[in-house]
């Protein structure tokens, strides 16, 4: 199960090179997580957003997230300290150290809206805003899937039903 060289290191080594516990390793490997930390390295694109920018999050003060910034000798403010959500997970480089992290719904609305580009987070931040009027809302649920807001997060973000998003399509 272990490295040499790396106790308590196992199957989730290669996005976790922290020692775990056995208890501790399972359910990090097999928990359902909405995000993932990273560690963006020095001169890398800037992908995700800074831990910081998306305001408190419960995941941050448990003791897993503490030993892996520990372990990586970062601050949770520093700017390598990157969270992205988990249907984004591929755009985190093959070399970044990784660590899977759970949200609530309203934390991973924030993590969604810091982590997207700003005119897609502009357009999310309106969606979002759609269920207090009932105005014009086939042009903005136009708009966003003209700029690429999958259909599915706009369901999530409007409380529309994935019918009268697909209406939209195939109108």
């Amino acid at each position: 199960m272990g490295e040499p060289g790396r106790p308590g290191a196992g199957r989730c080594a290669d996005t976790i090179a922290v020692p775990l516990s056995p208890l501790l390793e399972k359910v990090l490997c097999t928990m359902d997580h909405d995000a993932r930390l990273f560690l963006l390295s020095d001169g890398a694109p800037r992908i995700g957003a800074a831990l910081g920018a998306v305001g408190p999050l419960a995941c941050a003060e448990t003791p897993a997230v503490h030993a892996w910034l520990q372990a990586h000798g970062v601050p949770a403010t520093s700017e390598q300290v990157r969270i992205l959500p988990a249907d984004a997970e591929i755009l985190i480089p093959e070399d970044a150290e990784s660590l899977p992290v759970p949200l609530s719904e309203d934390e991973a609305l924030r993590v969604h809206r810091e982590s997207a580009p700003q005119s897609i987070a502009d357009l999310e931040a309106e969606l979002h805003g759609f269920r207090e009027t009932t105005q014009d809302w086939e042009a903005l649920v136009q708009r966003a899937l003209t700029a690429g807001v999958p259909a599915p997060r706009i369901v999530q973000l409007t409380g529309l039903t994935p019918q009268q998003v697909g209406g939209l399509i195939q109108a």
